[in-house]
Formats: structure tokens, sequence, C-alpha cells
């Protein structure tokens, strides 16, 4: 009996000793430029921390990083970003950026021009829910670009009436 009581327990030990063991996958880290007094990429920075990335910030302007990372100045915006050897310029939305790294195409990165209202970080109650059409582009290595992602526009059906 005792001996039975033995192997059982050495053989649960045994499976829960060579159970696999479930690992944490890191989260993905960006760096980004950007002026320090700028909230919202401030705001952008918090949509990418909520989002699952790991955020590490350089509040020293975008201008000299944008350029040494290859985005024409036609497609700047307030912060300029690095993942994975990628680049994002703008407030591109969290969900392209993790489509960008599974699906890998052979491009320098993507860039929302402008600060389009409604995408991340233009989105603050200030806007009174106003989400302005933009388009999200593809960056090629040749400068070029195509678009990636598409938002239309939605007009808030609240009203502030005076």
């Amino acid at each position: 009996m005792q001996r039975r009581f033995l192997l059982r327990t050495l053989a649960g030990f045994t499976c829960a000793v060579l159970a696999p063991v479930v690992i944490a996958q890191p989260r993905p880290q960006v760096e980004v430029w950007k002026d320090p007094n700028c909230g919202c990429c401030k705001d952008w920075v918090d949509h990418l921390q909520a989002s699952g990335f790991q955020v590490k910030v350089h509040d020293i302007g975008n201008a000299a990083a944008r350029k040494r990372l290859g985005i024409p100045d036609k497609l700047g915006s307030c912060h300029t970003a690095s993942i994975s050897g990628y680049v994002i310029e703008g407030h591109v939305p969290a969900s392209d950026i993790h489509r960008l790294l599974k699906e890998k195409p052979r491009a320098v990165g993507l860039a929302l021009p402008g600060m389009p209202v409604g995408s991340p970080g233009m989105d603050a109650p200030i806007y009174g829910g106003r989400k302005d059409p933009y388009d999200v582009l593809l960056v090629l290595k040749d400068g070029s670009t195509r678009i990636y992602q598409s938002y239309p526009s939605k007009t808030s059906t609240t009203s502030t009436q005076s």
C-alpha cells in the first residue's frame, strides 16, 4: 500500500514538474520622439500602452528622428516612433501597428500625416466626439505610399447649444 501511494505521489509530482511552463510574452517595445509639451502625443502614447505596447519616450522633438528614420516631410506629424524595424509617423491607431507587425510588409512603416480629429490622441472630449475621415498610409522603401487602412468620418449625435 505504501509503495502504491509513493508511486502515485511521485507520478503526480513528475507531471507537475514536467508540465509546460507558460512564459509571458514580452510587450512590443515602441520608441517615440515627441515635443515635451504636446498633449496629443502623450494621449497617443497612453493609447499605445493601453493596447499592449511598452513605450520609451524621448521628449526632444521628432524632426531629426523623422529624417533619420526615412519618413518624408510631406508625411509628417507631431511625433515619430520606431518599432521592430518599422517607423510610425503620427496618430496611427495601435490596431494598425499590430497588423503591420503581423503582416511584416516590405516597407519603411506607417504614416498618418497631420493631426486628424478622431484619430488616437486627437480624440479628447474637447472635440465633442467628432471624427474626421483619414487614411493610414503604408510608406514604401522608395518613398511612395499606398492606403493601408481607411477610417470614415463619424459625427457625434450630441449637440452643444448655448
